[in-house]
């Protein structure tokens, strides 16, 4: 079944947010809101099947997505008024300092490194990294990868962690996109792919793909969402932390796991509290 388009499974989640809008949530911090008739910019992904992914018609799917939908509602935006801007991992921190967006939901993992440069509201989700491997594949615990061929995208704590501590001696080759290496792995030009089960889980359930993969189920870190702002907005970083406990609490949250991770059957973890880290 392909992944669900901007329809009926975030009209709920959107409904929400913005009925919780109408109560007063217009952003204060110089961007114009609902009310002013401005425009938020928002860093996404855009090759993420389950959590930001450009539909062939141009609209935008994905748990991230609906994230960033609502807390923009609770900011004082509606959804006309957001324009989603793709953020490589490579360029995140990039384009926050640069002011190219107001914050991103891009599956973008809060560490200590990464809070040098920039704030993070949240954790709104814990996924865990893991392996994607063909159906056949004997791939089944990270040391298995010495000697393989294994891909993940540049910039990403996955290909650090792997490197640095899980199979030293894997062939690894860092490209720009996830899609990149989901074509080598079924080309066979790649013996595995690495980063979070919930990015793996939306490509293993694209149509195009479906039965040709597997999750290897392993738990090799904890990666903890944030939503990524300027350092030093607090005032934008407190609003966000705000939405994101009300998403949790009104059921926008669980609605939005449900619809992006249910077809791929992915397990998510619990809702995480906001500032709580697990490592």
């Amino acid at each position: 079944m392909q992944l669900r388009k901007v329809t009926a499974a975030s009209a709920a989640v959107l409904a929400l947010a913005l009925s919780a809008t109408a109560c007063g949530g217009s952003d204060k911090d110089g961007d114009s809101g609902s009310s002013g008739g401005g425009k938020i910019k928002i860093g996404i992904k855009y090759d993420q099947p389950g959590l930001g992914l450009q539909e062939p018609d141009g609209s935008f799917s994905g748990f991230d997505v609906d994230v960033a939908t609502y807390v923009a509602g609770q900011l004082g935006y509606k959804p006309n008024q957001i324009e989603f801007v793709q953020t490589k991992s490579a360029d995140r921190e990039n384009a926050l300092a640069r002011g190219d967006v107001k914050f991103i939901a891009a599956t973008y993992s809060i560490t200590d490194e990464r809070k040098q440069k920039v704030d993070f509201a949240g954790p709104y989700l814990l996924a865990h990294q893991d392996l994607l491997v063909k159906k056949a594949s004997t791939i089944a615990k990270g040391t298995d990868l010495n000697g393989k061929n294994l891909c993940s995208v540049t910039g990403s704590t996955s290909a650090q962690n792997v490197q640095k501590t899980i199979a030293p001696k894997a062939n690894l080759k860092e490209v720009s996109t996830y899609s990149e290496c989901i074509a080598g792995l079924q080309s066979g030009s790649v013996d595995a792919v690495t980063t979070d089960d919930s990015i793996l889980a939306g490509f293993a359930a694209q149509d195009k793909y479906k039965g040709q993969f597997k999750l290897a189920g392993l738990k090799l870190s904890n990666e903890n969402y944030g939503v990524g702002v300027k350092k030093g907005d607090s005032a934008t970083l407190d609003k966000i932390n705000k939405a994101l406990e009300k998403m949790v609490s009104d059921g926008s949250w669980q609605k939005a796991v449900d619809a992006n991770f249910g077809p791929a059957q992915y397990k998510n973890e619990p809702a995480p509290k906001i500032g709580v880290i697990v490592k």
